[in-house]
């Protein structure tokens, strides 16, 4: 018998060795970072991440400097659905602890009595006092693949959490620089309204000179209006957008507390270059790969079915009844052992290996996507950034060189024969058209950073 046996047991360790192998990243996933990014000055060359700063990896309070925009991202971290995301890892760390005590045997106390009269006899009192004890040891791998997986789902949930927080923190950025940008547009057309409401007292006191027309001075007037009626939309907007903010803080609607637009930017170092990293801290890229390896464990558990399952038992504890009754009590003590092989399950085994194969390669397809679309965010997200950068620079010089358009053209039309006040009117509007596009561009630079900061997995602890 022993012949016979210890091959066959022989057979099955050798044959279920892979049932004890760690996730290792497919061979075909390894270099797909390779060449992700495309350099924002060449259509066609790419960047090399290698050469360039991990700006990812920044603190966030070290890129939101703002301490008025720090303490609200304090306040949404603390919200409903970073509470979720710590119940989530609760919940999968619960989880991962009743897998590791799978290997512990299982104890229970499971005390009984028995009162027994035969025809008015005097009535016999049986006991027994068991402690029982099982420990099933499972099949080849099993218990260990499902330890290993639990893990994977932690991690999830971790990653999961890193996700909540990078989107809430950019959320909440956004917003805010929003709310700055809404509040120089406000104040640039109200200080300009101003400005225009001279320049209609002004032509009314040309025209009683018979220096101009009472068309020029309707149209002065209308044009003022214009801009006037541009205030209310704004302070709406601004409005609505405080309120949204609210909505993300968990708080009733109410105004926000902020600095001026421009008084804390980002650091030097986003300023003076376009900083890179690789997909690793992406909360989506760790979760899809984290899933792959989740996948590859239960295809192990899959397999581990196949080979034979060893349970151990034992009983020991105290009774008076042994096939007779005994007084005082004895000692009770057994041991078993036992195993399972599956021989014949119609077909369920076979095909629980299929389908988790099938979920391993749509696993594998699906880390291989979210990869490929992290790195077009992160491409997307430095284009915009040079983009902003780029546009910036050359609306400062359309600004400064309108501002001494419309100052020499008032002049001259204050002066001289030489200007209409159409080319005057025209000067302004060109000039507020500028300084409104510049705050424009200022903001889209902020929020591309945002967004590059976002793409690359920032906001961790």
């Amino acid at each position: 018998m022993k012949k016979i046996i210890f091959p066959l047991i022989g057979i099955a360790l050798l044959s279920s060795c892979g049932l004890f192998k760690n996730y290792e990243r497919p061979e075909s996933l390894e270099n797909i970072t390779e060449g992700i990014y495309r350099d924002t000055t060449s259509m066609t060359a790419v960047l090399e991440s290698a050469d360039t700063t991990n700006f990812g990896n920044t603190p966030w309070r070290e890129v939101f400097t703002d301490p008025k925009l720090q303490a609200l991202i304090e306040k949404v971290l603390v919200s409903n659905d970073m509470q979720k995301a710590d119940m989530n890892i609760e919940k999968a760390k619960a989880y991962l602890t009743i897998s590791k005590l799978a290997y512990i045997p299982s104890f229970v106390f499971a005390p009984s009595g028995e009162l027994t009269s035969i025809d008015h006899s005097k009535a016999v009192q049986t006991y027994t006092l068991p402690i029982s004890a099982s420990w099933n040891i499972g099949s080849f791998g099993s218990l260990q693949n499902a330890k290993k997986y639990a893990k994977s789902n932690l991690f999830v949930a971790k990653a999961a959490k890193q996700a909540t927080q990078t989107a809430l923190i950019s959320a909440v950025a956004q917003m805010y620089y929003t709310l700055q940008m809404l509040d120089e547009q406000y104040t640039t057309a109200f200080e300009t309204s101003k400005l225009w409401e001279k320049n209609v007292e002004a032509m009314k006191a040309m025209k009683e000179a018979g220096m101009v027309n009472n068309a020029a001075v309707a149209q002065a007037s209308a044009n003022y209006h214009t801009l006037c009626a541009t205030l209310p939309t704004l302070q709406n907007s601004i409005r609505q957008t405080e309120n949204a903010l609210c909505v993300l803080l968990a708080e009733a609607p109410h105004a926000i507390d902020r600095n001026a637009f421009g008084t804390y930017d980002f650091p030097e170092s986003m300023q003076v270059g376009i900083p890179v990293q690789l997909l690793s801290n992406r909360p989506d890229v760790r979760i899809a790969e984290a899933q792959l390896a989740s996948a590859f464990y239960n295809v192990n558990i899959a397999r581990s079915k196949f080979y034979p399952s060893i349970t151990i038992s034992g009983v020991a504890g105290w009774t008076n009844n042994v096939g007779a009754v005994v007084n005082p009590g004895k000692l009770l003590l057994n041991a078993a052992a036992s195993l399972a092989q599956p021989l014949f399950m119609n077909g369920q085994l076979v095909a629980n290996l299929k389908v988790s194969k099938l979920d391993y390669e749509a696993a594998s397809l699906d880390f291989h996507d979210a990869v490929l679309k992290a790195g077009a965010e992160v491409s997307n997200a430095l284009s915009d950034f040079q983009t902003a950068h780029l546009q910036q620079q050359e609306r400062e010089k359309q600004v400064q060189a309108l501002e001494t358009a419309t100052e020499e053209t008032l002049l001259l039309f204050q002066h001289s024969n030489t200007t209409t006040y159409l080319e005057t009117l025209t000067a302004q509007q060109g000039l507020l058209s500028a300084k409104m596009s510049l705050i424009t561009d200022k903001y889209n630079k902020l929020n591309a950073g945002i967004n590059l900061y976002k793409a690359l997995g920032g906001g961790r602890e």
